[in-house]
Formats: C-alpha cells, sequence, structure tokens
C-alpha cells in the first residue's frame, strides 16, 4: 500500500492510500473460507458449498469490508507514526473520485484530516497566576453550625400560627353562599404553608390562627400563577384547575413548627460521632479543619480555571480549519443538523483549544494517572456528597464502597478521570509558576466563582 500526505497550510492535511489487491486479498479468502463453512445452501451439506457461488454471493461484500477495515488502520498507524495531532476522525474527501471495486486494484482513496494548529504551551517561574485561600472565619463557622443544626432539627405541635410554620387541616368546597357544597370536593389532611401562598390578601387569612380554627379562602386566587400547586393541594388533575373557582374551608387539624437542634454534646456526635468532640470550642475548631479542607479543593479548581484563562490569551488566537471541522461536527451529529453545529461550533473549539493546551502542560510536568489516583479522585467525590447533607463522619469502609459502586458507571469514570489530571496538573503547576497569593471572604470568592 502506498500512502501519501499532503498539509500546505499546516492544519487542513490530505491523506492518499493506494489499494493494492495484495492488500487485501489473503484476508478476504480468509472471510469467504468461513462464509463457506458456515453457509447453508439447499442441496449442498455443510462446508461443501462451491467456492464460486460463495464468491458471486458475498465476494464483493468480503471485500468492501476489508478495504474498510485496512483503510481505517493503516490511516490511524500512519497518523501515529508521523506524530500528525488529527483532531476527530478523517473525513472522505471532496477530492475523492469514484472507486469502482468491481473492478480490479489498485484503488484509490483520498481523506481530508483536520490538524491541530501548532503552539508552544509553556509555564514557568516568570508566569504569574493568582491562587487563593478562603478565610474560615467566625461567621464561615457560625453558617455550618446553623446548617448542622438545620439538618438535626425536628417538627414540634403548637397551639399557634407563626411564619415559617406548617399546617395540616379538612380542606371542603362551598357553594356560592358559603355553605359546604353538597358533592363537593374534600380533602383530608391537606398540608399547607401559607408562607408560601403569593397572593398577600389571602396569606393574611392565617395570620395568628390556632389549632381547630376554620380558615376560609380561595386556593385559585392563592396561587393566580401555578396550577402545580393548586392541582397538588387540592389533589386534582392540572388540566382541572382552570374550571376550580370555588373558596374552600380550612379547618386546622395540626399546627408543626420546625425546631434546630441544640448545640450541645447529642449534636456534636451526630456529625463528628461519639465522643470524637467535647465541647463547642472542639466543635468549632473541628468544624473549621474540615472547611478549610474543603475551600481548598474550591480554591484548586479556581486555580486551573485561572491557568486556562491564562494560558489561552498567552496563546493567542489559533488558526483551525473550520471548515473541515464543522463537517466533523455535523457528521458527529446528524440528528441535530447544520442549526446545531453553527450555534455550537464556537464554543466547541474554545473547548478544543484548552484541551490542546492542557495536553501539552501534562506532557511537560510528567503527569501520569492511574487506577489507585481514579479511585481517590471518586472517594473525593464521595465525601463531598455526604458533606452536602452534613454527614462528615462517614466510616471509610462505606467511602470506600460507595466510590466503588461509582465507578462501576462508566458516565462517572470519564469525568474522574479527567478530575484525576486536573488533580496532580494543579499541584505540578502551583510549584511552576509564580503564585500571587491572594486572601477571600467565602462570600467574596463566590462572587468570583460566578463571574462578579
Amino acid at each position: 500500500m502506498k500512502i501519501s500526505f499532503e498539509n500546505p497550510d499546516k492544519v487542513n492535511g490530505l491523506i492518499t492510500l493506494t489499494v493494492e489487491e495484495a492488500d487485501y486479498k489473503e484476508n478476504v479468502e480468509k472471510t469467504l473460507k468461513n462464509y463457506r463453512k458456515r453457509a447453508n445452501v439447499p442441496g449442498f451439506r455443510p462446508g461443501m458449498v462451491p467456492m464460486g457461488m460463495i464468491k458471486r454471493q458475498f465476494g464483493t461484500t468480503a471485500k468492501v469490508d476489508e478495504i474498510n477495515k485496512l483503510l481505517g488502520e493503516e490511516i490511524y498507524k500512519y497518523v501515529k507514526d508521523n506524530n500528525i495531532q488529527m483532531l476527530g476522525e478523517p473525513l472522505p474527501s471532496d477530492k475523492q473520485e469514484p472507486v469502482d471495486l468491481e473492478k480490479e486494484a489498485p484503488y484509490t482513496f483520498m481523506f481530508d484530516i483536520a490538524v491541530a494548529p501548532e503552539m508552544n504551551a509553556e509555564l514557568n517561574g516568570d508566569d504569574t497566576i493568582d491562587h487563593y485561600t478562603i478565610t474560615v472565619d467566625d461567621d464561615v463557622v457560625n453558617r455550618q453550625i446553623d446548617m448542622f443544626a438545620s439538618r438535626a432539627g425536628s417538627y414540634d405541635k403548637v397551639e399557634e400560627y407563626q411564619e415559617h410554620d406548617m399546617l395540616k387541616g379538612d380542606l371542603r368546597e362551598l357553594d356560592e353562599n358559603g355553605n359546604t357544597k353538597e358533592g363537593g370536593l374534600t380533602v383530608e389532611g391537606a398540608v399547607l404553608m401559607p408562607e408560601y401562598i403569593k397572593v398577600d390578601d389571602q396569606k393574611k387569612l392565617f395570620d395568628g390562627c390556632k389549632l381547630g380554627d376554620i380558615i376560609t379562602f380561595n386556593p385559585k386566587k392563592a396561587y393566580p400563577e401555578s396550577d402545580i400547586e393548586v392541582s397538588s393541594l387540592l389533589k386534582i388533575k392540572k388540566e382541572e384547575v382552570a374550571d376550580m373557582n370555588s373558596d374552600f374551608s380550612y379547618q386546622i387539624t395540626e399546627i408543626s413548627r420546625f425546631v434546630k437542634a441544640e448545640v450541645n454534646q447529642e449534636l456534636f456526635d451526630q456529625v463528628f460521632g461519639k465522643d470524637t468532640v467535647k465541647s463547642e470550642e472542639e466543635f468549632r475548631g473541628k468544624i473549621a479543619e474540615g472547611l478549610k479542607v474543603q475551600f481548598a479543593v474550591d480554591t484548586d479548581f479556581k486555580f486551573i480555571q485561572d491557568v486556562r484563562k491564562y494560558m489561552e490569551n498567552k496563546v493567542g488566537a489559533l488558526t483551525y480549519p473550520d471548515a473541515l471541522l464543522k463537517r466533523i461536527m455535523l457528521n458527529n451529529n446528524k440528528d441535530k443538523g447544520q442549526e446545531f453545529v453553527d450555534k455550537n461550533y464556537e464554543q466547541s473549539v474554545k473547548e478544543l483549544t484548552w484541551h490542546l493546551i492542557k495536553e501539552q502542560l501534562v506532557k511537560a510536568n510528567g503527569i501520569k494517572i492511574d487506577d489507585a489516583d481514579i479511585k481517590e479522585t471518586a472517594k473525593e467525590a464521595a465525601r463531598a456528597q455526604f458533606a452536602q447533607y452534613g454527614m462528615t463522619n462517614i466510616p471509610e469502609e462505606y467511602i470506600d464502597n460507595y466510590a466503588t459502586d461509582m465507578l462501576k458507571k462508566k458516565e462517572y469514570v470519564d469525568s474522574f478521570v479527567d478530575r484525576s489530571i486536573d488533580r496532580k496538573l494543579t499541584e505540578a503547576l502551583k510549584k511552576v509558576v509564580k503564585l500571587n497569593e491572594k486572601t477571600a471572604t467565602l462570600d467574596e470568592f463566590n462572587k468570583l466563582m460566578q463571574g462578579e
């Protein structure tokens, strides 16, 4: 097989392959022999069908399959052997002339290849990048304690309603005279939180109400822009809400008030395990330690984002084979069409640029990951998930099992691989560049992350 490659503008490549009969003949014959062994043709014993008949029936198909397989293998081998940084997959070239495989070889095939633009993505001690430390002050610790106390809280039964309380009662549809409507809608044990009523005059009807009181209100007027809330309260279909304009009586059978847990030994044990901390001072210190670890993950994420922005500016605008990349993108999204390509191409190229920059940084810093790195990243993700629910004392064995389960799902694995690379790259680059150390409160840092 002869292969040639043209790359005049450095980003649009044309690879030409000339296939001779000798390149595929042996494998085609093997394929046809296998067909013959399995062929079930009336009048012939298994394996005894004449080869001529097999060739007439399957010869062209076998040759096409073998040539396509051969072309794929040879293109990727050539690209690898010649260190060509190909973007996406090769596509049949517009310069390709029709190939008649019924005729004898040789056959010529031409493919367009998108080649990554040349660039030099380097970082060293002359490069300065911001690195943040989030201050763990009393306000942040207090917020965390409030979250733990809220998660461990409970509902107490009370006699008189206050804002934020939850009511439970019986709803009965009324007629135009304010009496219980015969055959009307009734809902027992309906749960209602007046603070979420959208209209003030309907909300005020519940001010100061007590256990056993009967309130008359109109659900449709209370939630004028939310048929879902009305249907949920009245246990009717959303489509039925339009015709439901009646007033309802609501007899209160229960008033529940959420009460946060007290900050005491019971809460300490619930958060960190029995007798791990024994005073509020130790509790606050332990929370501060955990927040520092959590915030370090957040600031590392911000650092790698700042590296990205810095490198994109340093590398500058790159020239891409736009027309070819759009063809590749369309080929990969045939069901979404040209409109999808036009809408998403610019962002796709931006992500591609960062991918190419990161590849060079990873290579330059000798970053390699293994199964242990990926497992540790999965465990980090597991801890973060539990921490969101205030669960900080999860046994390591449980974390390990949870991470193992996540790694069985392909949708998680790719993200864990990327995160593992980012973690190692972050640690390496913090030792390479000059860090412009900055401190920020949690609120200030969150505003930075939101781009404010």
